[in-house]
């Protein structure tokens, strides 16, 4: 018998999705606006989505959860970087002895109903229409500089480390390995013998 008037369940908020504000993943339909990573509530789309299971995630966090560990299994500028994506939720697989419980708490990056998120860098409040996602924070269009050259950033050159964004020219020289081989000069002095 057709659904005549209504759709299906939202797999994030749970309300009834209508077929034109419809996105559908792993058998699954979403809002648009509920389309987002589980972990960092960036919003996704078909080539920036990736599932597990009944879960949805930006390919990044997907990563951090359920991607390779270890040595050598980095990328980008972050391949150095020990960031382990606690900071967004995220935990590592752990063998079944070993496994904490969690409790079932809502994202700390998601707004109560009619709260507005504010801007890291101004403190304003930040609305769909002007937000741009970085280091799981919601950001203004004009405040998604680099904090130390104050260069725009977009998706592919932007970094984050403690809550502040940088351009990874502008990382690399602040917080990036130093030595032969990085970058760093070393001066060899001759020996007079």
């Amino acid at each position: 018998m057709p659904n005549w008037g209504g759709g299906a369940s939202c797999g994030a908020c749970g309300k009834t999705v209508y077929h034109a504000e419809e996105i559908q993943c792993n058998g699954r339909s979403f809002h648009k606006p509920c389309f987002q990573c589980m972990a960092c509530r960036k919003s996704l789309d078909s080539t920036t989505v990736a599932a597990h299971e009944s879960e949805i995630y930006c390919k990044s966090c997907y990563g951090r959860k359920y991607g390779p560990k270890g040595i050598g299994f980095g990328q980008g500028a972050g391949c150095l970087s020990t960031d382990t994506g606690e900071h967004l939720g995220l935990q590592f697989q752990q063998s079944p002895k070993t496994a904490r419980s969690t409790t079932s708490n809502p994202s700390k990056f998601t707004p109560k109903f009619g709260e507005v998120e504010k801007c890291p860098r101004c403190g304003k409040s930040v609305y769909a229409a002007e937000r741009i996602m970085g280091g799981g924070k919601p950001w203004h269009k004009t405040c998604f500089r680099c904090a130390i050259c104050g260069k725009s950033l977009e998706s592919t050159n932007v970094t984050d480390k403690d809550g502040e964004l940088y351009c990874k020219v502008c990382y690399a020289k602040n917080f990036g390995p130093t030595g032969i081989g990085f970058g760093g000069h070393t001066k060899q002095v001759e020996r007079k013998e």
